[in-house]
This record gives structure tokens, C-alpha cells and sequence, in this order.
């Protein structure tokens, strides 16, 4: 369901659809739309707005919506290989947890920063 949302947002003409909308368009309950474009939101896929007019959520993609998912991706990442290093840490570096967590920190970590550089150099190319 989420990639059903996510898709008909993406070929929507203005890049932006009301929960209504996608709940008739896609023939699915409120439900669940609502759990679709919370996932999407939560993992900045898409933005929620507030449609003043209409009085109600907007929800709406844009070009920068990929680098904030890539950017949120790699630093939930990053945080993930600096607990593997703090179990390394506490293991003991001579262990083989310590071993296994302190290379999964090590590998975890430089993906995730490169993952951010990469981001930050190709976001001109979203403009």
C-alpha cells in the first residue's frame, strides 16, 4: 500500500494529494492511506501541509524529498554503527563480539558518511 501511495503521488501532476483523494484514486480505506502516508512522512518521503483553505492535510512530494530520505537514511545508519562501536567497546576488543560489532561499526559508519557526502554533492542536481 505505501508504494501505491507513494507512486500515485509521484505521477500526480501537481506532486500533491489530500488523504481523500488518494483514499478514492487508489479505492482504499482512510486506513489505509493513513498508515501509508504516515510511513512516507516519517521517512521523508513526502511532506504533510496544512491546506488552510480546505482545512485539511496536503500531502506533497518534491525534488528535495530524496535527499532528506537519503540523509535520514544514512543517519539512522550512522547511529546504528555507533552502537555496534560501543558494544565493541564494552565486549572487549579481543573478543569476537567485540571483534564482529567493531567491524560492523567500522564498515556501518564510513558507508553512512559517504552516503551523506554523495548526498550533498548530487543535491544540485534536484534543483
Amino acid at each position: 500500500m505505501t508504494a501505491r501511495v507513494h507512486v500515485d503521488l509521484l505521477l500526480s501532476e501537481e506532486g500533491r494529494r489530500t488523504a481523500a483523494e488518494l483514499t478514492r484514486r487508489l479505492k482504499v480505506s482512510p486506513a489505509s492511506v493513513s498508515l501509508a502516508v504516515n510511513y512516507l512522512v516519517q521517512h521523508g518521503y513526502v511532506r504533510r501541509e496544512r491546506d488552510p483553505q480546505r482545512r485539511r492535510d496536503v500531502y506533497v512530494i518534491d525534488d528535495e524529498a530524496w535527499y532528506q530520505s537519503v540523509v535520514l537514511s544514512a543517519r539512522q545508519t550512522l547511529e546504528t554503527a555507533r552502537s555496534a562501536m560501543t558494544m565493541a567497546e564494552a565486549s572487549g576488543p579481543d573478543s569476537p563480539v567485540g571483534q564482529r560489532m567493531a567491524k560492523a561499526g567500522a564498515f556501518l559508519e564510513r558507508v553512512s558518511l559517504d552516503m551523506m557526502e554523495s548526498a550533498d554533492r548530487s543535491r544540485g542536481l534536484l534543483a
